[in-house]
């Protein structure tokens, strides 16, 4: 195999495939599930949304009060642009409304993950809480696509705060929200899915080399802007991941994608 076939390969995409409102269900419940199975999820806070296939002025979310390891497409709710529950036989809690709302309709993003995750979220405390993205090769992908909200407006109980959040990511795939978490968005939810895991990595890794007390090692901008674009380019990886993830649920939660 030449270099140019390895370049080649190496930009692949997914293929696109036909994607209706059952296969909407079963991912959204696999990144809930893979979430919780990987330390990602907070009690029972914390959600994640994706828009209706079809349907922009709708999404899916997850309900209030059940945590994410025992989620079944079954459960997830579908809510509209009015906040009015079109489908589930749970409740959905305010401030996921609110939060996602605002991101889906403002910022026009169709997967919206927001968690409060340890090493992302101990960012969030610092007077800068930046992640930065020229110090490691995963952290690298994120370089140009985040956003920090440093305006703590407390809990999202209206729709002006959750319109205020989607406007302060100016158009950027991640925010960091001060004091309280991330919110990570893709058009793919297993293209968001992975971001998520590989940002909580990087706040990781981060974090642990910064608590060293020694300084970090810093690539040019060039470097990190060139990493992120084939990384954004190997989108493959993403879905590899995704379908991984789903025969690990597979293996040890059988039956965990029946509807």
């Amino acid at each position: 195999m030449d270099i140019s076939e390895i370049r080649r390969m190496a930009t692949r995409q997914p293929a696109e495939r036909p994607y209706d409102m059952r296969q909407a269900r079963i991912d959204l419940t696999a990144a809930l599930r893979s979430a919780a199975r990987l330390g990602l999820s907070e009690g029972v806070c914390n959600h994640f949304s994706l828009e209706v296939p079809g349907e922009p002025d709708k999404f899916l979310i997850n309900p209030q009060g059940l945590h994410w390891s025992e989620i079944t497409p079954s459960d997830l709710m579908v809510v509209d642009s009015q906040g009015n529950i079109v489908e589930g036989r749970h409740v959905v809690e305010p401030t996921a409304f609110f939060i996602h709302f605002g991101v889906h309709r403002v910022a026009g993003k169709k997967a919206v993950l927001h968690t409060h995750m340890p090493w992302a979220t101990s960012l969030t405390l610092l007077e800068n809480p930046a992640l930065e993205t020229r110090a490691n090769q995963n952290a690298m992908r994120f370089h140009g696509r985040v956003a920090y909200d440093m305006d703590f407006g407390g809990p999202a109980l209206d729709g002006d705060e959750g319109a205020r959040i989607a406007g302060a990511m100016q158009g950027r795939d991640i925010v960091f929200m001060a004091h309280h978490g991330v919110m990570v968005c893709n058009e793919r939810i297993d293209y968001a899915f992975d971001d998520l895991y590989y940002l909580e990595r990087s706040c990781m890794v981060q974090v642990m080399a910064l608590s060293s007390g020694r300084t970090l090692r810093l690539v040019d901008d060039q470097m990190a802007a060139g990493t992120c674009a084939a990384i954004e380019g190997e989108r493959q990886q993403s879905a590899l991941h995704f379908a991984a993830l789903k025969r690990i649920l597979d293996r040890e939660s059988p039956g965990w994608s029946a509807l």
